[in-house]
C-alpha cells in the first residue's frame, strides 16, 4: 500500500494540505466506507493505521476483532505517539 497512492484515490491529491475541509472530510468518509468493506485483514489494518493518523479511525474493539490485530493497533498508537513526542 503506497501512502500517495492512498491520499491520490481517496483524496484526489497526494498533498492534504492543499485540500478544502469538505474535501478531506469526503475522502475520509469514503476511506471509512471501505474499511468497513474491507475483507483482507492486512488492507484493513493499513487503512485503519491511516484513518487514525487523520484522526477518524474507530476505536480499536469495533475495528478489529482480533486481540492480536487490537494489540498491533496499539503498539502502532504507541510508536506514533512517540514519535509526535520528538
Amino acid at each position: 500500500m503506497d501512502l500517495d497512492d492512498q491520499f491520490r484515490r481517496y483524496f484526489g491529491s497526494s498533498d492534504l494540505a492543499a485540500l478544502n475541509p469538505s474535501a478531506l472530510d469526503a475522502g475520509i468518509e469514503h476511506m471509512r466506507v471501505d474499511f468497513g468493506l474491507e475483507k483482507d485483514r492486512d488492507r484493513r489494518f493499513g487503512l485503519w493505521t491511516l484513518l487514525h493518523m487523520l484522526g477518524a479511525a474507530p476505536d480499536l474493539d469495533v475495528a478489529f476483532p482480533s486481540e492480536a490485530d487490537r494489540a498491533a493497533a496499539r503498539r502502532f498508537m504507541e510508536m506514533a505517539e512517540s514519535l509526535d513526542e520528538d
